[in-house]
Parts: C-alpha cells; sequence; structure tokens
C-alpha cells in the first residue's frame, strides 16, 4: 500500500517523498493564486480547478487560501471563502452548496498520534471534514479531523469544533456546542427596526 492510499484511507502514514510532489504541484498553483492583484483574483477560479478535487460553477475563495494537496478538497455551489482560508486536506474535506466562511477559518483533517514514539517516526493520520449546504462559519473557527457538520446550521466565531454538529442549529464555542436550534425567530425578528418597510 503506498503511502498515498494509507492516508486517503485513514491508516497512519508517513507525508515524506511520496507525497511532496502533490504538496509542491499545489504549493506551486496557490502561489500563483494568492499573488495575483483583486481584479485578476476574481478571474482565477480555473487555477484552483486546477488542483481542487471538484468544485461547481460558481465559487470564490479570497486569497489568500493555503492547503495541503488540493485533490482532496470538493466544494459546492456558490462556496464563498473570505481571507485566509487554511485546509489541511490529507483526507477528504465536502463541503455542501451555499457554504459562507468568515476569514480565518481552518479545516484539519491531518493529525499526529498521541504516543511519542509513533509521533517521533513522522506518522501522521488524516480523517475526513463533511461540512453540509446553507452553512456560516464564523471568523478564526478551527475545524478538527473526522467531523461532521449538517445543513443549515451557524458556527460562531473563534469556535472549535471537536464534535459533530446536527443541522438546523446555531453553535458556538471551545469546544464547540450546541447553542440553539434555528427557528421562526431567526427569520424575522432580527431585522426588525434595521429596516424601512416600504
Amino acid at each position: 500500500m503506498t503511502e498515498r492510499e494509507k492516508m486517503m484511507s485513514g491508516k497512519l502514514y508517513i507525508a515524506g517523498n511520496e507525497l511532496f510532489e502533490d504538496r509542491k504541484r499545489a504549493k506551486k498553483v496557490l502561489s500563483t493564486y494568492n499573488n495575483t492583484d483583486y481584479e485578476e483574483s476574481l478571474f482565477s477560479s480555473p487555477l484552483l480547478k486546477e488542483i481542487l478535487g471538484s468544485t461547481k460553477k460558481e465559487f470564490y475563495v479570497e486569497p489568500p487560501f493555503y492547503c495541503d494537496y488540493g485533490y482532496n478538497i470538493h466544494i459546492g455551489e456558490k462556496f464563498y471563502a473570505n481571507y485566509n482560508l487554511t485546509i489541511l486536506d490529507c483526507a477528504k474535506v465536502t463541503i455542501g452548496d451555499n457554504v459562507f466562511f468568515a476569514p480565518g477559518v481552518s479545516l484539519y483533517t491531518a493529525g499526529h498520534p498521541v504516543d511519542a514514539r509513533l509521533r517521533n517516526q513522522d506518522l501522521e493520520y488524516a480523517f475526513p471534514i463533511t461540512i453540509g449546504s446553507n452553512v456560516w462559519i464564523g471568523g478564526g473557527t478551527i475545524v478538527n479531523p473526522n467531523i461532521t457538520i449538517g445543513d443549515n446550521v451557524v458556527i460562531g466565531s473563534g469556535s472549535v469544533v471537536t464534535h459533530d454538529i446536527p443541522s438546523d442549529v446555531v453553535a458556538a464555542g471551545n469546544p464547540c456546542r450546541v447553542l440553539r436550534l434555528i427557528g421562526e425567530q431567526d427569520k424575522s425578528e432580527y431585522f426588525k427596526g434595521h429596516f424601512v418597510e416600504e
């Protein structure tokens, strides 16, 4: 079994020479993408399509953007990520439709063994992250390996997601926890007094 096959199947692997070329390819594309001026970056999604596993038609990632491989990232329609998105995509990262990331969001599929003897042998592991549709993740949030976030979720800024988050909730904190269900009050109450009704 190759190191890439081990990585993709959740086994311990070494991210050395065999995977170096894959990371190098992604870094070269990202270096070009991250150094485009703003107007050019608006039309540079083909650059990201060179390395991403799959995309839909409409998506935009504000530079700078960082990832390990790119080919493990699968994003849905109308995805938007603000500045400084980091995705350690050693395992599959699946992002649904209509997902927004605030600045500084980090998705980490990669980890290292707790046992120092294994860690000192340069062994790593990777588990997938799945994010549903209609999700908004607040600035500075970290999502750890082996996490599923449901549909219609809002994650508060600065959260550290260490457990699965169900659909239709607001969640926040370190560790991130469900604060409440999203309900009828979210459809109208927040906006009362903020807009002039015609």
